[in-house]
């Protein structure tokens, strides 16, 4: 094979790192100037690595797809489907087994080289599948991708074979392999793990992984937390353990040593739960030292999400074939079709699909090739009605759960299905199957429990919900929407019978009154011009009149940022009255939802012995989502109404009930009537907590050092304080040496409330760093304001800076390429805090914008009273941003050899938030200048 093949003889290379960009072609790179960038990259062809990216960065709107622009990311989406790589030059050169490339003309040669590997690869004779991918490439050449004739003649470099007639390689649904039930496994049993045999398993699995000898701390941890794994002795009394478990001590294998060893023993699932998405790929990562074949891996341990992060096929098919009449991106369905198909289990939101190919070009939202329209979010699963059931992604994955040792889960999906089969079973019905086995979880990132249980148990009546709950009944109303409404789900089971197809018609009749699409249009208009349509709109009217009556005018008008919020009582006439009305509406939906649920439970029992499996998959199917709605979200929004239609004002004292209105830019978004628990691990110890058998909850911050008992916090905030046998608890410290390996600054001479200074703080430090910076902020206004002054100035000394909510990149996609690209800065707030897991000198400088104080809102009032009331509040607000910056700090330092500095740009920042850091830090304050200085001194 040589440069002589047409395929191979590809365009120039356009790389535009801030600053100025680079072009590549056969003559090697060179450094262009901005106007040279965007003619290049507008007037003919050109390859690049995110369009949309590029543009941004050249001033321009994102690009329509066109035969000119050649994205590199297509190609290797196409040439290595299911395959990680961070959406930049930088990550493609690594995933193709390259050297990083810094500056703008080794970013531009690594496009280059990376495009000519990957349709090299293509060419290679022992490329897989070359009959599936020779038919793809024709579809997508037909339809114009920019890189379709080159595709097609590398894979046509060997010898195809001929077809008169050739499929469109479009239809990964019908190509899927199908799943197989197997028996119920059963109880599992109750055999224990003891400290020596936790201490045995975790030794073997280090060596799996090549590692020679336990670390003291990692065993005696794994020896403690087989303590959840011994035999509880009475219902209703769980083995609990808190156990802190300091950065670096390998509590993974630690708890998955026990874990493992109690799932042998056993024949039961032990499930692992998680607070992010970036945790579980970790964890999954490490299990590969317990079952190094794949083949034994995927049999044994299963990745557990909700449905709504899964690859509806049902979707995809429609989609597709919207795309094929021309309306939607077919190339982009066509990429997504070829990932289906080598996925490893259908996963769109964390899991091994690119995240970042929907957003590569300018694509109506509707026609993307998104999770948003992939996966199943509106509950509208048909289950074994559907075409793809047998290939079904989610039922593979439930399926595989039941039969596996390890399940790896989030904290939503444990308590929001522990909740829903708590009710069932109260009811005499059987559990549903996915979490019926959940008696031995480890809680990891457990100091997020509480946020998580109040998410899971919290209530929201607003528009958007309501016109979701409208379109779950009804079905799609506008024009070229898809979906399918309860008529085309039930219709047919109902037919037989007079009152069951009375009682759907009656549902979909009585769901009108329910906001449709465009609700906030109607009752915040920018005209002013108000028109609600039903009674739930005109109770949000209403409420909103309330919130700006309430508010003040500076928080209604520019506090955009975090909308506006009042408490619900004492509540306005026209806010009861409305109340009233939206009641009624809701019961006249529910009464006939609990008549259909009545009447496919009574299928179920009366014809047990004549439905096949198919028919009472589908039944149970469509059981869940009208229990789901009939008994938990329509009675649950009652409630709320009915109470305030009661005329008291004397607030629940276990729930805080307040109105909220969203906003942004400048406009009113959404309404809601919402309802939490002031304390939602009442819920948590209920209904995952009690029934459990053994629960470990382990996070490297869930101690308090300034508490008279370090855990009496982490009691309050996982439900363990009210246990009737009491949890243990367990500390092991770090293995890292922070004096040596990490600075703590306070810079004590800058205006917080100054972007400027702020921008030029950020700037001189992560100069100093030489790049590697982490900003973080406490709201999403200061962190734009600080981006626009600092990314020019990075880009003068060829430093990457990239931002969360401001670039085209979903949270995972800016840190995939954050950790990529080694000098790069990104700037992010919560999500990126709790996300980030970026080992050696990619991250090497955190700068907080200021002390991460909680949101004095109502529900943080209410919880502050109740847990820290009178002198306690302070300690109580304390508390909480003690284990952000710890948590923060945690990023900062992930192995032995890293080095890393601290900084809080935060003068007022008192020392007694630094309490909770490892021990060996030291604080120290001082003037920007200096602390610039010791930054370029401590990481040179």
């Amino acid at each position: 094979m040589t440069g002589a093949e047409p395929w191979l003889a590809l365009p120039p290379a356009l790389a535009v790192p801030p600053g100025a960009g680079a072009v590549a072609d056969g003559d090697g790179a060179r450094k262009i100037g901005r106007g040279a960038a965007e003619g290049l990259f507008t007037g003919g062809d050109v390859m690049v690595a995110h369009a949309s990216l590029t543009a941004r960065r050249l001033g321009l709107a994102p690009p329509p797809r066109s035969p000119e622009l050649l994205d590199v990311l297509e190609l290797f989406a196409f040439a290595r489907p299911a395959r990680f790589c961070a959406p930049s030059a930088a990550g493609l050169a690594l995933a193709m087994g390259m050297a990083e490339p810094k500056g703008a003309e080794a970013q531009a040669e690594a496009l280059r080289a990376a495009a000519a590997r990957l349709l090299t690869e293509l060419a290679a004779p022992d490329y897989p599948n070359r009959e599936d991918a020779v038919m793809l490439a024709e579809t997508l050449g037909r339809a114009g991708w920019s890189w379709g004739w080159r595709v097609l003649g590398a894979l046509q470099h060997q010898p195809v074979r001929e077809r008169r007639h050739r499929g469109s390689g479009l239809d990964a649904w019908a190509r899927l392999p199908e799943w197989e039930d197997e028996a119920p496994r059963g109880e599992a049993g109750s055999a224990p793990v003891d400290s020596e045999s936790a201490r045995i398993r975790l030794e073997k699995l280090l060596q799996a992984s090549g590692l020679d000898e336990t670390r003291p701390t990692q065993s005696d941890y794994a020896a403690e937390a087989a303590f959840a794994f011994s035999p509880r002795n009475e219902e209703g009394r769980p083995r609990m353990l808190l156990a802190e478990a300091g950065t670096g001590t390998g509590k993974t294998l630690g708890y998955l040593a026990p874990a493992s060893l109690w799932a042998e023993r056993n024949q039961g699932a032990a499930w692992v739960s998680t607070y992010t998405r970036a945790l579980q790929r970790q964890i999954d990562r490490e299990i590969a030292s317990l079952w190094p074949d794949p083949k034994e891996r995927k049999r044994k341990a299963v990745v557990r999400k909700g449905r709504e992060n899964y690859l509806c096929l049902l979707n995809l098919q429609e989609m597709v074939q919207a795309a094929q009449l021309g309306n939607g991106d077919l190339v982009g369905m066509g990429l997504a079709s070829r990932w289906a198909l080598h996925s490893r289990d259908g996963d769109m939101t964390g899991g091994d699909y690119p995240g970042w190919l929907p957003g590569l070009f300018a694509t109506p939202p509707s026609q993307q090739a998104s999770p948003a329209n992939l996966v199943d979010r509106r509950g509208e699963c048909v289950h074994a009605a559907c075409p793809h059931y047998r290939t079904c992604f989610v039922e593979k994955t439930i399926r595989a759960s039941r039969r596996a040792d390890l399940v790896v889960a989030n904290h939503a999906l444990v308590m929001t299905q522990a909740a829903f089969d708590g009710a069932r079973s109260a009811r005499g019905l059987k559990q549903d199957g996915e979490t019926a086995a959940l008696k031995r979880i480890v809680f990891d990132e457990g100091h997020h429990l509480f946020d998580a249980a109040d998410s899971a148990f919290s209530a929201c009546l607003s528009g958007q919900e309501a016109a979701e709950l409208r379109r779950w009944i009804r079905g799609p109303e506008g024009r070229a929407r898809r979906g399918r409404g309860l008529e085309h789900r039930l219709g047919d089971l109902c037919a037989d019978n007079e009152a069951a197809s009375k009682a759907l018609q009656d549902a979909v009749r009585a769901a009108a009154q329910l906001p449709g699409e465009g609700v906030s249009g109607r009752i915040a208009p920018a005209s002013g011009e108000v028109n609600p349509v039903g009674p739930v709109e005109r109770f949000l009217l209403a409420a909103l009149e309330q919130l700006r009556a309430r508010t003040s005018e500076n928080a209604s008008g520019g506090g955009v940022e975090f909308g506006m919020e009042c408490a619900l009582r004492p509540a306005t006439d026209p806010v009861r009255e409305a109340a009233r009305e939206a009641a009624q509406a809701l019961a006249a939906i529910e009464a006939p939802l609990l008549a259909l649920s009545r009447y496919l439970e009574d299928i179920l029992d009366d014809e047990a012995g004549e439905l096949d499996g198919s028919a009472r998959a589908r039944i149970e199917g469509a059981l869940r989502g009208l229990d789901r709605r009939a008994r938990m979200t329509l009675p649950g929004w009652r409630s709320m109404l009915a109470a305030l239609d009661a005329g008291g004002d004397e607030p629940d004292p276990d729930f805080v009930d307040w109105l909220s209105a969203e906003a942004a830019f400048g406009r009113i978004m959404d309404v809601a009537l919402r309802r939490h628990w002031i304390d939602p691990t009442v819920p948590l110890e209920a209904a995952v907590v009690m029934p459990a058998h053994g629960v470990l909850v382990t996070s490297a911050t869930l101690s308090d050092p300034l508490s008279d008992d370090p855990f009496d916090l982490a009691r309050l905030r996982t439900g363990a304080a009210r246990l009737i046998e009491p949890a243990r608890t367990l500390k092991v410290e770090s293995p890292f040496d922070y004096a040596a390996n990490s600075r703590v600054i306070v810079v004590n001479d800058l205006i917080k409330d100054d972007p400027r200074q702020t921008a030029a703080a950020m700037r001189e430090l992560f100069l100093a760093a030489g790049g590697g910076g982490l900003g973080l902020f406490t709201a999403i206004r200061r962190l734009k304001a600080v981006y626009e002054r600092l990314g020019p100035d990075l880009a003068k000394s060829g430093i990457p800076l990239y931002a969360q909510h401001v670039d085209p990149l979903e949270v995972g996609a800016l840190v995939d390429v954050f950790r990529a690209e080694q000098d790069s800065c990104l700037l992010g707030t919560d999500a990126v805090r709790d996300g980030v897991d970026v080992p050696g000198r990619s991250l090497r400088i955190l700068a907080f914008d200021r002390a991460p104080w909680p949101r004095p809102d109502l529900l943080h009032k209410a919880r502050r009273e109740r847990f820290g009331g009178g002198p306690q509040a302070r300690a109580w607000d304390d508390a909480l941003a003690r284990a952000r910056m710890a948590q923060a700090f945690g990023r900062l330092i992930r192995r032995a050899d890293d080095k890393g500095v601290f900084v809080m740009l935060d003068a007022a920042t008192p020392t007694r938030l630094f309490a909770s850091l490892p021990p060996g830090t030291e604080v120290q304050r001082m003037g920007l200048a200096e602390a610039v200085e010791m930054v370029g001194e401590f990481l040179a």
